[in-house]
């Protein structure tokens, strides 16, 4: 983790004139939860002696067994940030249903003008998904899945687009109960898997 905090360091240090954003992603195992950092920005603000830099870092934390957690931490150092987003992230997570080793169903979400597509997929398809979605699908322990992010690429609209799609996923033992039926009621006939 170190290593990456010197390495983007150097790089945003290289351009001080020009406003850089600096992607990085990995995947680094610390205890039982997977951290994943999927951005870090480089803000100036103007003031009487020049001008004054800080960094916000996207991190998505997840169990990989069906929690996942994203949170944007701020510092006035690259590593301050990333310390505070993984924290933040860990007090965040939120358990999202899974059928097997994908999603229940398709869903569809929004945040801002992101918007992102998931699609149950049959066993082996694997993680078929770009930037944010992936790392959060992986955090998450979603093994097989169909994603699409459509409209802005922002990484933390799609994350939150995605967590959104997360929201909005029911269990069919959840639904049954909303219903005030039993899952065989709701399936039977149904072309939906439980």
């Amino acid at each position: 983790m170190a290593k990456y905090v010197e390495d983007i360091q150097k790089k945003v240090k290289k351009n001080d004139d020009a406003e850089e954003v600096v992607t990085v992603e990995t995947a680094t195992e610390v205890s039982e939860y997977a951290e994943i950092l999927l951005d870090v920005r480089r803000v100036a603000k103007v003031i009487k002696g020049g001008r004054r830099f800080a960094f916000s870092a996207l991190v998505v934390v997840g169990d990989r067994n069906g929690s996942v957690g994203i949170a944007l931490g701020k510092g006035r150092e690259v590593s301050v940030a990333i310390s505070k987003a993984f924290r933040k992230a860990r007090k965040n997570m939120v358990t999202i249903p899974r059928y097997g080793t994908t999603v229940p169903f398709t869903v569809t979400a929004r945040y801002g003008s992101s918007q992102v597509m998931l699609r149950a997929a049959s066993q082996g398809t694997g993680v078929i998904a770009g930037g944010a979605v992936r790392s959060i699908m992986e955090a998450a322990g979603v093994k097989d899945v169909l994603a699409k992010a459509l409209g802005s690429s922002n990484a933390q609209n799609v994350a939150k687009a995605t967590m959104a799609a997360f929201g909005s996923l029911r269990t069919a033992v959840d639904l049954a109960r909303l219903r005030g039926k039993s899952v065989t009621q709701i399936i039977k006939g149904s072309h939906v898997a439980a």
